[in-house]
């Protein structure tokens, strides 16, 4: 099995940064980059949902990649996770071996959406033959059922790509089944990385041992996470549930406005204008921000948001 380093603690999915047309701005990258950096962020996964991957083309995949390598070569602060994974494997494996000859920290797969795989094993086989690919590269497979439709308990998984795939490293865990991932922080030890996605239930995953997370809103409330989880190793449980309230109070919002591009607006109130999600994401009308604002200072919460 190949030997690698664990992420703990937060771990951002950034927003691919756009111009008001949709075009890429990769040129923000350093300065988000830094920003994450200081705010304790040890981890970006990129081209993620939230970086609105699925929507990129592989040429602006590359584009993207290729400015968080340069800043993690320059910098090394916060590592980072490409998620290379689509519907095609061999797409997938093309993403896959960029990475690798670009020096990013690991890659992610997510299951095919389209042709879905029916059990435990096709999905493993699918990971595997893009995993092979960059041999001497942790690989992490992103279950998310509720966008890609493929819920396959994620044990069984586990038991099928452990011996398949020698650098697979663990998952990015983003469902509520507490039991199936409780189970796959336990198997063979504890022996793979098993990174949170549900920012709203970090508590409960904390109270199963979980150590990393990966979510969107940790790109402009780092400090709120990071006292949650301080709160929680103090064992200050009523600390920790307050503060996890002000967690779901925040991303109650991201409903409100239409889901999460309003994850974007979070970021302009951080400094940073990304633009807008391309469609077929609900994008925020510009009319309402401002009414989004006054929502976000009556959440009392400003010490908790992460400053530019």
């Amino acid at each position: 099995m190949l030997k690698f380093k664990k992420f703990e603690g937060l771990v951002a999915a950034p927003f691919t940064p756009m111009d008001s047309k949709g075009n890429l701005v990769p040129e923000l990258i350093p300065e988000y980059y830094d920003f994450l950096a200081v705010n304790g962020v040890t981890g970006a996964f990129i081209n993620g949902s939230t970086g609105e991957g699925p929507s990129l083309t592989q040429k602006e995949k590359f584009l993207q990649a290729e400015q968080w390598a340069k800043c993690l070569k320059n910098d090394g602060r916060v590592r980072v996770i490409n998620m290379v994974g689509g519907t095609s494997y061999g797409e997938c494996r093309e993403n896959a071996v960029f990475s690798y000859e670009i020096g990013l920290s690991a890659v992610a797969m997510v299951a095919p959406y389209y042709f879905r795989p029916a059990n435990p094993g096709a999905l493993a086989e699918f990971v595997a033959m893009t995993g092979e690919s960059v041999p001497e590269m942790p690989v992490y497979f992103y279950h998310i059922p509720v966008l890609t439709g493929v819920k396959i308990p994620m044990l069984e998984f586990l038991k099928k790509i452990t011996n398949m795939l020698p650098n697979f490293a663990g998952l990015k865990y983003t469902d509520e089944d507490l039991m199936d991932f409780m189970s796959c922080i336990n198997y063979e030890g504890g022996t793979y990385d098993m990174l949170y996605g549900r920012d709203e239930c970090m508590l409960p995953a904390l109270a199963l041992g979980c150590r990393g997370f990966v979510g969107s809103t940790y790109n402009y409330a780092a400090p709120l996470y990071h006292a949650l989880i301080s709160a929680f190793d103090k064992g200050d449980l009523k600390k920790a549930r307050e503060l996890q309230q002000k967690s779901i109070d925040m991303i109650y919002l991201l409903d409100k406005y239409g889901g999460m591009n309003t994850g974007k607006a979070y970021m302009k109130l951080a400094g940073f204008d990304f633009g807008k999600f391309r469609t077929p994401v609900t994008r925020m009308a510009d009319e309402r921000f401002n009414e989004f604002r006054e929502d976000v200072r009556l959440l009392d919460m400003d010490h908790l948001f992460s400053k530019k």
